[in-house]
């Protein structure tokens, strides 16, 4: 799996599992040991998880829902704002715990019973506080990207979703365009 975490928001990465989104679209997603393996890769998970089909429809549900939210092209649904709520609110993170080892106070937090549950709360809380917040959300300009990014740069007119992949070949195929037209 070529996974793509230039969202700059573990959300967006999520949003990112679909590719091609406005082209015939290519599933990430496909099926409960590719979310695992996303899981993992994104820093939500240590180790395997056990991951169901139902993990995985709610997965895509939540992705397209974060979507809507945070896409400026109108107002999102009630139903899609209800669904990143309740799964911010789905599996409260286990509060941490103070121990003593070896003399020396430590902080802990126990892993959560719902390993998946809790990083579908974390991206929906991530979700949350990207839509309430003053970065924007955009588009990769590149015309067979189509990915999306937080565009937190000062003057909010950032075009790739990457520098290195989507910046770079714009730049050469632009460059490339320059000395083809002088040369005739």
């Amino acid at each position: 799996m070529e996974w793509a975490f230039d969202g700059g928001r573990p959300c967006l990465d999520l949003v990112n599992t679909l590719r091609s989104r406005y082209a015939e679209g290519v599933e990430l997603l496909t099926g409960p040991d590719a979310l695992a393996e996303w899981l993992s890769r994104a820093g939500f998970t240590t180790g395997p998880v056990p991951v169901t089909a139902g993990n995985v429809l709610a997965a895509k549900a939540l992705r397209e829902a974060i979507d809507r939210v945070l896409l400026p092209a109108g107002t999102p649904s009630e139903m899609d704002i209800e669904l990143v709520n309740n799964a911010a609110a789905s599996a409260p993170a286990p509060p941490p715990r103070l121990t003593l080892v070896d003399g020396v106070l430590r902080r802990e937090v126990p892993a959560p019973k719902d390993p998946v549950a809790a990083a579908f709360a974390a991206l929906a809380a991530d979700a949350i506080d990207l839509a309430a917040g003053d970065a924007s959300v955009r588009v990769c300009a590149a015309d067979d990207c189509g990915l999306r990014f937080c565009d937190a740069s000062p003057r909010r007119n950032r075009q790739w979703c990457s520098m290195s992949r989507c910046g770079n070949r714009a730049k050469a195929r632009a460059h490339y365009a320059r000395v083809s037209a002088r040369e005739d």
